[in-house]
């Protein structure tokens, strides 16, 4: 059995959807940031990193959202949630959640991090007050991009979707509308009315 450990609401909620698309075996257990709990032995011998999610897999754990979300569709074939026949298409796939990890994600977590990467006051408060710019800048980047058909790839939902859905349920808290973004919103209603979201959702709680 795999056991993805996630928090709420947080990045890992990606994952935990492509589990639950895939009808994978596996126990979800709540990792509660709020209170240290990823700082602590017990968690840092699973992910030293200290960091969610974490997937652990009977070879070994495996980190980082974009890695496990290609590790779920690489282990469930037949789900399709990637091109895995297609080198371009897949590494397209790569592409897309490489830049919701490396460059939204950052972006947002300028605004609840900032003190990852100042100790300066009036450093801090500068970053968060750009998060609604960047944030704003880098989903207008995606709408651009975003294709006319329902899924992020066009006409097959893949693991960009789960993905894109988390951040896009962000940027309400850090003051962007989504409305401004209709490929992007629409997107995100899909996503809703999805069963596996819409259970994923009641287990976290969110």
């Amino acid at each position: 059995m795999l056991k993805l450990f996630y928090f709420p609401g947080s990045c890992s909620l990606a994952s935990h959807i492509a589990l639950e698309e895939v009808g994978a075996d596996y126990e979800a257990v709540r990792v509660d940031l709020a209170g240290g709990e990823q700082t602590r032995p017990a968690y840092q011998a699973i992910n030293p990193k200290g960091r969610i999610p974490a997937l652990v897999t009977p070879r070994g754990v495996v980190t980082e959202s974009p890695a496990i979300l290609a590790f779920v569709a690489q282990s469930y074939p037949e789900a399709k949630l990637a091109p895995l026949d297609d080198p371009f298409a897949f590494g397209q796939v790569q592409a897309f959640n490489g830049y919701l990890s490396s460059t939204v994600h950052v972006a947002y977590a300028h605004g609840r991090r900032a003190g990852r990467w100042a100790d300066d006051p009036a450093a801090i408060a500068e970053m968060k007050r750009k998060v609604p710019e960047t944030m704003a800048a880098c989903f207008a980047r995606i709408e651009a991009d975003f294709p006319d058909d329902h899924w992020v790839m066009g006409e097959t939902y893949t693991i960009c979707d789960p993905y894109l859905f988390t951040f896009s349920g962000w940027l309400a808290g850090v003051g962007v509308d989504i409305a401004q973004f209709p490929k992007v919103s629409r997107h995100f209603q899909r996503m809703n009315d999805r069963p596996a979201v819409r259970k994923v959702l009641a287990r976290e709680g969110v």
